[in-house]
């Protein structure tokens, strides 16, 4: 029998060593290919991975129209149109208006402006023409053209959508010209000339004939860049630099690793054996995440790096529920074995509704935002899903091989006693009015700010608009020159907190400086300034009016996104818990955490432009998730509630169970984004600021508001009420 024993000890331990042997080599091959790349997947290394206009520049095209003056109308309409043709190049396109008629496209990543001009198209006119010679549809009926095949898979097609007033144009037409061919041009050249094999109606229809899938896209490309309201010409096109520079990235390298680094300790610390496994799973989280980005072409930007950074949270707060749990098991007398099985037994809920429930909110956010909010979502969602693969198969094959080759005494797992519970709900009125003070003096603020003709925010020029003043220099200077000698003086006329964004274009002297809208007083003073400090030719020095980049529409489809986004995460809370007031508590408490961002935004005038949407929607993952766990934590505990407990029993001993996951989750979250605030540039720290202030009001939230919400709502609301004893 003894012989029999050791010879199931030595095959354990043969097996714990092979495993961890695999995984070190796993993680040594992926961070290889995170790190140089292989040519059998094409790419792979993070030097590969495209960076936005921010962090890297890349091709600026301008366009005029052709024909009178367009009407604001004809423009915005324009601008949204190419927003969404852009938006196939890249998510973190910009597009925007200059002047009265011309239009700017941005596009981060690239650097050859002809071959992008050639795959965008020259915007001219789209006409669908009858075989009589007559117009009977033009661009504008035009809502969508997209390439597919058909359900039988033997063809090629351009798939047609028509806007409301085409489809009934088309309808008529159609029935009148049943097998007659209806040609499509292009600026006056037929690009297609599809036959009528029915009447259509409804709108949708389908261009066949096609020999393979580019001939489709081409001819779909086509028809979206014609369903222009007006036509355009390009006027120039160039490189353009990075907005932050290649210090913006080097430094955000360094504070990633000194991050890491950091959390890795605290963990290690924290948890012991548990910890190191911790370490090892987010090695290769993080290497995965980096091989994925490359591989999908994700365009990474400060928005970006916010959904990455609240993804490395949630990995390591994944850790923390199941490390949490083992401790409590160990405290409560079970085995090693069983405490580790038993540990991310009980997390497992906990961990899966709170990444679904983000995950709910990032592919909405895919499917209906644009620009940074389908960037952010887009990195957000790739680390959900690596996350809960490291937490829930990687670190627990990494603690069985630790225990199966003999580390087996609960000392090396964080032994520890059970919680003492706290009396949370006893200072509930003590934290909502607190809360409500921060968040009224958040409001008072804004009035202040609007009543002194500030703003009720300070809105960047992503969503005002601004002034964009080229200067074409006598020599060359560096962004870090630009930074250093030139905006600081030019802080001196418009005001020393006002934002100003140089960008570099490539191969010149030139450089774009976009502010706030200037006056004519402010306009000629900055062209003193660079005739009599820099020996500018005034003649080389131009200024025009540019809108948002973040337009009307842009704003409607973020709107529409985070609405569509919060009541699925309602309805998919509500069914996991099988009470809306759970939903309810969450949501309330996620409104509460953007108030009190807000309150800063207004009372610190921190600027709002395109981080600012990513900051927000950062705070509100960040916040559902650390949320849902507690509310596991008082669902279990409310199946196995004695009749001698109180609900106020329940809510009060849940949150303390959960209360040092709750802080030590924060805290490294917080330290990966203190430190990229330390080491960062000026745009960077302006990023990480509101993060920090969201991680902990996230963690205030959820400790001290969700769960004395929830408590009111099931005491004192609803015919199953019960009342605390």
């Amino acid at each position: 029998m003894a012989k029999n024993s050791y010879s199931r000890k030595s095959n354990s331990a043969l097996k714990g060593w092979l495993g961890l042997v695999a995984v070190i080599l796993v993680i040594c091959a992926v961070g290889f290919v995170a790190l140089f790349g292989t040519n059998s997947i094409g790419s792979g290394s993070y030097s590969d991975i495209k960076l936005g206009l921010d962090l890297a520049g890349g091709v600026s095209i301008t366009y005029r129209a052709v024909d009178g003056n367009p009407t604001q109308e004809e423009m915005n309409d324009a601008i949204y149109k190419l927003q969404l043709r852009a938006d196939t190049y890249s998510t973190e396109a910009q597009v925007y208006q200059q002047g009265s008629d011309s239009i700017c496209v941005d596009i981060p990543g690239v650097s050859n402006a002809n071959e992008i001009l050639e795959e965008l198209g020259q915007p001219g006119s789209l006409e669908f023409v009858d075989p009589d010679g007559n117009v009977i549809l033009t661009g504008v009926d035009v809502a969508e053209a997209k390439a597919g095949q058909i359900q039988d898979g033997n063809g090629y097609v351009v798939f047609l959508t028509l806007t409301e007033n085409g489809a009934k144009v088309f309808a008529k037409e159609t029935e009148e010209h049943l097998n007659q061919v209806i040609s499509i041009k292009y600026n006056g050249t037929p690009v297609s000339q599809p036959k009528v094999n029915s009447v259509i109606t409804g709108g949708n229809c389908y261009i066949e004939g096609m020999t393979d899938y580019d001939s489709a896209s081409k001819l779909a490309s086509v028809i979206r860049i014609g369903a222009l309201p007006i036509s355009l010409e390009e006027v120039k096109s160039q490189v353009v630099g990075a907005t932050l520079g290649s210090e913006a990235i080097s430094t955000s390298i360094k504070a990633g690793i000194i991050g890491l680094i950091v959390v890795a300790l605290i963990m290690i610390a924290v948890y012991l054996l548990p910890g190191i496994a911790a370490v090892l799973a987010l090695l290769l989280y993080v290497g995965l995440i980096i091989v994925l980005m490359s591989a999908f072409d994700v365009t990474l930007t400060l928005p970006g790096i916010a959904g990455i950074l609240l993804s490395i949270g949630m990995a390591v707060d994944a850790n923390v529920v199941i490390f949490s749990r083992i401790r409590e098991e160990l405290a409560a007398g079970k085995s090693t074995r069983n405490a580790i099985k038993d540990g991310f037994s009980k997390a497992l809920s906990a961990i899966l509704d709170g990444n679904i429930t983000t995950l709910i909110a990032a592919a909405i956010l895919i499917w209906r935002g644009t620009g940074p909010i389908k960037g952010f979502a887009i990195t957000l969602a790739i680390g959900i899903v690596l996350s809960m693969f490291t937490a829930l198969f990687v670190t627990r094959f990494i603690l069985k091989a630790f225990y199966n080759i003999g580390l087996t005494n609960d000392k090396l797992y964080g032994k520890k006693t059970l919680d003492k519970k706290i009396n949370f709900l006893s200072k509930k009125n003590i934290f909502f009015i607190c809360s409500l003070l921060v968040i009224v003096a958040g409001w008072i603020g804004m009035a202040v700010n609007g009543l002194n003709n500030k703003g009720v925010l300070n809105f960047s020029l992503d969503f005002v608009g601004g002034t964009s003043t080229n200067v074409d220099f006598n020599e060359a200077y560096t962004l870090q020159d630009v930074n250093d000698k030139i905006i600081p003086k030019i802080r001196d006329i418009i005001g020393a907190t006002e934002s100003v964004d140089p960008q570099m274009v490539n191969g010149t002297n030139e450089v774009i400086f976009k502010t706030r809208t200037l006056t004519l007083e402010e306009r000629t003073a900055m062209e003193e300034l660079f005739v009599k400090d820099f020996g500018v030719d005034n003649q080389s020095i131009t200024a025009e009016s540019i809108s948002a980049t973040v337009g009307k529409e842009m704003k409607r489809d973020a709107i529409l996104a985070v609405i569509v986004a919060t009541i699925c995460m309602l309805i998919y809370i509500w069914f996991r818990f099988k009470d809306i007031r759970f939903a309810t508590s969450a949501i309330i408490a996620i409104i509460h955490d953007v108030l009190v961002v807000l309150t800063c935004y207004a009372v610190f005038r921190w600027s709002v432009g395109n981080t600012f949407i990513a900051c927000m929607l950062t705070i509100v993952g960040y916040t559902i998730n650390s949320t849902i766990v507690i509310f596991d934590r008082i669902r279990e505990n409310l199946a196995i509630k004695s009749k001698e407990q109180s609900i106020a029993d329940v809510v009060n001993t849940s949150i303390s169970q959960t209360l040092g996951r709750s802080i030590l989750t924060s805290l490294t979250t917080f330290v990966m984004v203190f430190i990229l605030f330390i080491f960062g540039v000026t745009d960077i720290k302006e990023f990480c600021m509101p993060l920090m202030v969201g991680i902990v009001c996230g963690a205030y939230s959820s400790v001290c508001i969700t769960g004395a919400l929830w408590y009111l709502m099931r005491t004192k609301i609803g015919a199953k009420a019960e009342q605390a004893e």
